[in-house]
């Protein structure tokens, strides 16, 4: 018998069946190399740009500088650039010493809970916000043909009203917004659907409203077409119409049957009074038009964060009014509902609270006092150190306009150039926000202004000797007086007459037969505008600069003669 043998190699088969497999496996790995990894590549979502706002802020916080100055978000800051939490949202509904916070009143209320509201929010909030902007003693009210949905603050409540609109509105479907107007406007209306055509509003060469422009683009506008408006406290210009003015919108909106919205973020925070601020609104309700309103609670009560809002709709006085606004409002609720279902709940508990007690209403109307109060001053404080500085231009405009913001009428430019040179941060169409500015670095902020508007002769914080030495290196054959007359003429800070400083400095002058100084002569306060100092050093101009011979008797008695020892710089 012959030894059996074994064999190492395969079978036909099991090569076949081998091959098979690993062609199997090189199939399936072609077919997912050739499925996408995602099912948005880029050229079917692109990175969109980050917001420009929150880049803004952003790039502010990293900011290392000392110097650094936040004239961009539209938020309240007090005199020490600090966010201000109103002492009335602090400040407790009980007869508890100490007062307790907002937050403590809240969670020691023994019915309080964490249940979900209604879809139409709080209705202690909701009603009292309505009183609120129309007035408590509102037609539309009385008439009850009004509406009211607690919403994600201003921006909830737009959205609400422009989501509405896309699905019911039948006439011209085109909302007009004023040029410029707040950066989400656009996109709100455009998530929905609805395109948007601006109007002119904001005049360049004036700095103020461009009322007949406005005007003509309404009246040119089709039909029925939804008009944007800002009742008070325009953003971004701080430009607003005269009463007067919003009575002739009025008669315009209503002759071309236009459908008015209004979006207020500042009522109360704008002048200080909330029935001023509401104004507009109410006459175009007394008129009898159908609209829409968004309200903030984020400025005036200072819940930024805590997204406090209320949409309104107001329906036409007629017989069936009711039953409209009825239908109105469940075609609304619907809408909420597919959204968000229903609003958050804290910051409408702290709006309620004040809002409906008496007290604490009373003092809130103080603390918009405060807060409006400070942005005036600082507007008059910036427009005086401009002017004083003699920045070219006019700046009029700064104390014209209204509310948190200002239309500077910097350009990108300039606007770029103070952020990279001296930190100051404010969105490139050179608005700024006024509560950015506080008596701490509204100086500072004021002579970076004077610089990037090209005011070469005043070197102000930026260094060297200032003004007057320039000056009298240019005009060396000036008497002194003159010189010095001159320029403090030209300042526009009239906490005293140009006469009065000019008979203030000559006196003094004349009364000092040796070396004067400036700070003898200014009280603190223009001091302290000015900011005058004198030399340590004995340098008294050359007798060459002057154009003086300081060794003849007149000029040595002469006020020219003493004020040669007069060396002023300008910090």
């Amino acid at each position: 018998m012959s030894p059996s043998s074994s064999s190492t190699s395969s079978s036909p088969s099991n090569n076949t069946n081998t091959s098979a497999s690993i062609l199997r496996i090189h199939n399936i790995a072609s077919h997912m190399a050739s499925v996408a990894p995602t099912s948005f590549p880029a050229d079917q979502v692109p990175q969109a740009p980050e917001d420009p706002l929150f880049f803004l802020m952003r790039t502010y916080r990293a900011d290392e500088s000392p110097n650094k100055v936040d004239l961009g978000i539209g938020a309240y800051r007090d005199d020490d650039a600090k966010p201000w939490v109103l002492p009335v949202v602090k400040k407790s509904t009980y007869d508890s010493a100490p007062p307790a916070s907002a937050d403590e009143v809240l969670r020691s209320d023994p019915n309080l809970n964490h249940e979900y509201l209604p879809i139409a929010g709080l209705a202690s909030f909701t009603s009292k916000a309505a009183e609120l902007i129309l007035g408590s003693d509102s037609p539309a009210l009385a008439e009850e043909r009004t509406t009211s949905f607690q919403t994600i603050s201003g921006t909830g409540a737009v959205h609400l009203g422009a989501a509405f609109l896309a699905k019911f509105y039948r006439g011209n479907r085109t909302v007009y917004l004023p040029d410029p107007t707040w950066a989400n406007h656009k996109q709100i209306f455009g998530n929905v659907g609805i395109p948007s055509a601006t109007y002119p509003y904001f005049d360049k060469s004036t700095k103020g409203l461009d009322f007949e422009g406005m005007k003509a683009a309404l009246s040119a506008a089709p039909e029925a077409s939804i008009i944007l408006l800002h009742p008070c406290a325009h953003n971004p210009t701080g430009v607003d119409p005269t009463l007067d003015q919003w009575k002739e919108l009025a008669d315009l909106v209503k002759q071309k049957k236009h459908f008015p919205f209004f979006d207020c973020a500042y009522q109360g925070f704008a002048s200080g009074d909330l029935d001023k601020d509401a104004a507009a609104i109410r006459y175009f309700v007394a008129q009898g038009f159908e609209m829409l309103i968004a309200q903030s609670f984020a400025k005036n009560f200072g819940l930024y964060g805590e997204r406090a809002g209320c949409f309104h709709a107001v329906t036409a006085p007629h017989a069936d009014a009711t039953s409209t606004i009825g239908r109105i409002s469940s075609q609304l609720a619907i809408v909420q509902r597919s959204e968000i279902s229903n609003p958050p709940i804290y910051g409408a508990r702290v709006a309620s609270t004040v809002l409906n007690d008496v007290a604490l209403f009373s003092e809130w109307t103080e603390n918009l006092k405060t807060m409006s109060g400070r942005i005036i001053a600082m507007r008059k404080d910036l427009r005086e150190k401009l002017e004083a500085l003699g920045t070219p231009g006019t700046w009029n405009h700064i104390t014209d306009q209204i509310g948190m913001f200002s239309y500077t009428g910097l350009s990108e430019e300039q606007v770029l150039k103070l952020r990279s040179d001296a930190h100051i941060y404010m969105t490139k169409n050179g608005r700024i926000s006024m509560a950015g500015l506080n008596t701490k670095n509204v100086n500072y902020v004021a002579k970076a202004f004077d610089k990037v508007n090209g005011n070469n002769t005043n070197q102000g914080y930026f260094g060297s000797n200032g003004r007057y030495k320039a000056i009298f290196s240019k005009y060396p054959s000036k008497p002194y007086r003159e010189i010095i007359a001159t320029k403090l003429d030209g300042f526009s800070n009239r906490r005293s007459t140009f006469e009065e400083r000019k008979a203030s400095i000559l006196t003094a002058v004349e009364a000092e037969p040796d070396r004067v100084s400036p700070l003898s002569i200014f009280s603190n306060g223009v001091k302290s505008r000015f900011g005058f100092k004198t030399s340590t050093e004995s340098s008294s101009l050359s007798n060459s600069e002057t154009g003086t011979d300081s060794t003849s008797g007149s000029g040595n008695n002469s006020v020219e003669a003493k004020l040669k020892n007069i060396n002023c710089f300008l910090l």
